[in-house]
């Protein structure tokens, strides 16, 4: 997905989104030219029992360039009453496996990559900066909320805490330091802020659901990075629920998710030249719904971003898609035995609570379709041992159970 200048007007730039994961329930998520229109936007999106408990943690940066005495701002953020423009500046947006978008003022170009530590609650955002002629102040301004990402704060006033050692701060907000926030940055300082609330951050696409479409942010302070005339710098920033962040170097995370993808790439055995370009995508696509369940050392499959965690039945119509066409047969058994894990009176849980992770009965077809994936598993592996050790018993409980229709309480 490549967007140039000519087509990164104001209509397709908040009609355009783009999705990270971070393969525990967490992901990253916006639009091409950085406005969020949902609730279920931000940066960071972190599951606090994963993949369940999902909170907004982190919602966007708002990035300025001073030059010559002028700041010039990147961001672009909608108000019902303004939407700010910097995607007037904005001269290109790519996304392959992580999302680039790249800014130009005069000669000077700022490039922003954003990248997920996979399997932690972590987003890095790499800053590359070339200045021409004159000497640039970068100004990062950090958005932090700590809320349910179904919910939104409207009208609400934080309580923040702040740590301070260099480039590394630690955030309470609203008194739950039982998680707090660490932000760090490569180079820079950091100037905190006092009682700076975002007031009226407007989500055009909760207003057409009909939700609550505003609420107020915080920002705990903003980084300052001078780069000289006539120079590259490179900047890693950092937000986690992880307190060890400060050797993350966001450019090597890119490049360690870059070799993640490339070895599912070459594993599948799907690639051809011909439809190279299209296969690639739906991989990448395809390993975003893939999530672990740390409660339950297994794999399972989300049923769908940003709303939902995984579902009996629909994991398990995507299973052949996901897994076996592309040859991710180790996972597969994984999400086999997630299935069968809390079947009760012959039911495959069609879901499990986003907030204690109970198992919710409310499918009588999810067993019907376990019946169905467990086939074409043994269709594309011949793996019969798996199925006699791991599931059988199971499955013929469910028969079992169905025959007596023990789930009709």
């Amino acid at each position: 997905m490549k967007f140039t200048k000519e087509t990164l007007n104001l209509e397709n730039g908040l009609n355009k989104e783009w999705l990270i994961t971070n393969g525990i329930g967490g992901y990253s998520s916006s639009t091409i030219i950085g406005a969020n229109v949902r609730k279920y936007s931000g940066l960071l999106v972190a599951p606090l029992t994963p993949p369940a408990r999902r909170f907004l943690i982190l919602s966007k940066i708002d990035e300025s360039v001073e030059i010559r005495g002028r700041k010039y701002d990147l961001y672009t953020n909608v108000g019902k009453e303004y939407i700010s423009k910097g995607f007037e500046y904005q001269q290109e947006f790519e996304k392959e496996i992580v999302p680039t978008f790249k800014y130009k003022i005069g000669t000077t170009q700022i490039t922003k990559t954003i990248c997920m530590d996979y399997g932690k609650n972590t987003v890095g955002v790499y800053y590359k900066v070339k200045t021409g002629g004159a000497k640039a102040k970068l100004t990062l301004a950090p958005i932090v909320n700590f809320r349910d990402f179904h919910t939104v704060n409207e009208n609400h006033e934080f309580e923040l805490r702040q740590e301070i050692y260099k480039g590394k701060v630690k955030l309470v907000v609203d008194r739950n330091s039982q998680t707090p926030i660490y932000m760090h940055i490569s180079e820079g300082n950091y100037i905190e802020h006092q009682n700076d609330t975002f007031r009226n951050m407007f989500y055009i696409e909760e207003e057409k659901r009909g939700f609550s479409a505003e609420e107020n942010h915080v920002v705990p302070g903003v980084y300052e990075v001078e780069i000289p005339a006539k120079t590259e710098k490179e900047i890693s920033f950092v937000c986690s629920l992880e307190a060890n962040i400060e050797e993350i170097d966001v450019k090597d995370l890119i490049e360690k998710e870059t070799k993640r993808m490339q070895e599912i790439f070459d594993n599948s055995e799907l690639i051809d030249k011909k439809d190279e370009k299209l296969i690639k995508k739906l991989l990448i696509a395809s390993d975003n719904f893939i999530a672990y369940r740390p409660n339950f050392s297994l794999h399972t499959i989300i049923a769908g971003y940003p709303w939902f965690l995984d579902w009996g039945r629909d994991s398990l119509i995507a299973f052949e898609g996901l897994l076996l066409v592309t040859k991710r047969f180790e996972i597969a058994k994984e999400v086999l035995k997630t299935m069968i894990r809390d079947v009760k009176y012959g039911l495959v849980p069609n879901g499990y609570s986003g907030y204690d992770n109970r198992p919710l009965y409310n499918s009588v077809d999810a067993s019907l379709l376990l019946f169905e994936q467990v086939q074409k598993y043994i269709d594309y592996t011949g793996d019969y041992e798996f199925v006699k050790t791991q599931m059988y018993k199971t499955m013929e409980d469910v028969i079992e159970n169905y025959v007596k229709r023990s789930w009709c309480w």
